[in-house]
């Protein structure tokens, strides 16, 4: 059986996806979604502009043929090529498995091989921006490979990432030992008799092609890692002292949490009041909530603010304000959009003259980046601390002021999840922010107006559900101090 870096790779982040890649019904993965797609056109693009730079050779071989594409290679090794792009490498490592690395580039070093006086170096050309564990585990892999190829062990790796200074050196000294250790860990995973556990992390998850696999395995499970908090660090300590299920958790102590890895006096016992909440299907206050005065609950002008970001271009593309005017009866839906990068200043001033026609209206919006989007845009458009120091004392987070103050029988705090089991729904079903970041790319590619209005629907629509669940909060919290008088 051939072992490839794509599977440690993946392996690392998940030890269920490689056996299901090597094991399950292929049948049964998704279908690749718009981020995902994205994301395989930058990384090719990445790669690209790396190679571009360059003068190499490819191996002249069959696609997927691995052993006409080794023989290939060390042709091209043998007669002291600088630069191999698309190199295969081929090592035994036992009696079942084999080692196969696929190296972005092969690049020639002065030193002693089996060659000559030269050896080549391996490099892998990554879409990251800083040198992540996964990756250098990978880089150390391809080396091992490639030292029982040219007759030595290569010193250094290299990483290829998307920043300025793209270079970045892997100590093979010191990746080295971890590396064998987790390819050892992935033969034996493999070796199970069924996939390892489902664990459902949806940051991780979300781009995997076997999540609606391992999501309805969960559900029927009625699995922990769907309670919000839970993190693999607590599950694997909820293990220990026998808490695999919603009841145990839901019926236990928070004392008895409080010492673990992982918890301390404020996690447990909302963990233990999240756990109920999700048997009973009901919200709960936490033992401690926040202070609910922050919520503002009389406010007659309030803003709701909401964002859409491309991070690949460092970019804020669409502010969108909803002005509810609770005296007059009135909403209005202000969406400044960026037709073109450069507009993000023109946008950003439109942004402060409407904010600034309503002095003291609280500024809602749902998690920390809007916050911090405002503090960039500042600074980066060079606006004075008096035009925006009153505006970001107006701010008010609607997700720390709800995750402060209750539990609720959702799977997960993101907008979406809590407006829909309120009931509130967008328009365009399948719309989400991943989909914007790629709906936004093709606008600049096409010129498709079309996609900017969904998206800056989606953005109105994110306004009225973070408007939603204010409004839901304020009057849930009220009702419950009114009956515990």
């Amino acid at each position: 059986m051939l072992i490839n870096a794509e599977l440690l790779l993946q392996y690392q982040r998940c030890k269920r996806r490689p056996f299901l890649d090597t094991h399950a019904d292929q049948s049964q993965r998704d279908t690749p979604n718009e981020l995902l797609w994205k994301l395989q056109q930058d990384k090719i693009a990445h790669q690209l502009s790396v190679l571009a730079k360059l003068t190499y050779q490819q191996p002249d071989s069959p696609y997927g043929n691995s052993e006409a594409g080794a023989a290939a290679t060390l042709e091209l090794m043998q007669r002291g090529v600088d630069y191999i792009h698309k190199g295969v490498l081929l090592a035994t490592y036992s009696e079942r498995y084999t080692l196969l690395s696929r190296p972005n580039l092969l690049v020639k070093q002065p030193g002693q091989s089996c060659f000559g006086d030269w050896l080549y170096l391996p490099a892998s050309i990554e879409l990251g921006k800083r040198p992540k564990q996964e990756y250098q585990v990978v880089a150390a892999f391809h080396a091992q490979v490639l030292a029982t190829v040219q007759g030595c062990r290569p010193e250094t790796a290299w990483l290829m990432l998307r920043t300025k200074d793209r270079s970045y050196a892997v100590d093979l000294f010191k990746w080295t030992p971890p590396m064998q250790q987790v390819l050892e860990e992935f033969i034996q995973v493999l070796e199970l008799p069924t996939a390892p556990e489902v664990f459902i992390s949806r940051q991780k998850c979300n781009l995997c092609h076997w999540y609606s696999h391992c999501y309805a395995i969960a559900q029927t499970q009625q699995h922990l890692s769907l309670l919000p908090g839970v993190t693999p660090i607590r599950y694997t300590q909820l293990q220990t002292i026998n808490i695999t299920t919603l009841e145990s958790l839901a019926d236990t102590s928070p004392t008895t949490l409080q010492n673990l890895l992982g918890f301390d006096s404020e996690v447990a016992p909302k963990l233990v009041v999240q756990a109920q909440s999700a048997l009973e299907r009901r919200p709960f206050i936490l033992p401690y909530p926040l202070p609910t005065a922050d919520i503002t609950f009389t406010a007659p002008i309030e803003l709701y603010f909401d964002i859409e970001a491309q991070p690949d271009l460092d970019l804020d593309y669409l502010l969108g304000v909803l002005v509810v005017d609770r005296q007059a009866n009135t909403e209005q839906f202000y969406s400044f959009l960026a037709d073109k990068p450069e507009d993000e200043e023109l946008i950003w001033q439109q942004f402060l003259d409407l904010v600034w026609r309503y002095p003291e209206a609280p500024i809602y919006h749902f998690c920390v980046y809007e916050f911090d989007t405002v503090k960039r845009l500042a600074k980066l458009y060079r606006t004075p601390y008096s035009s925006v120091r009153p505006v970001l004392s107006r701010f008010v987070d609607v997700y720390e002021q709800l995750t402060q103050s209750v539990a609720l029988p959702v799977e997960s705090y993101a907008l979406k999840a809590i407006a829909r089991w309120l009931g509130f729904e967008w328009r365009d079903k399948e719309a989400s922010g991943a989909k914007c970041i790629y709906w936004y790319d093709q606008w600049l590619q096409t010129g498709d107006r079309t996609l900017l209005e969904v998206i800056q629907r989606y953005n109105e629509d994110d306004c009225r559900a973070t408007r939603s669940v204010k409004d839901w909060l304020v009057k849930f919290v009220q009702d419950e101090y009114i009956s515990a008088k």
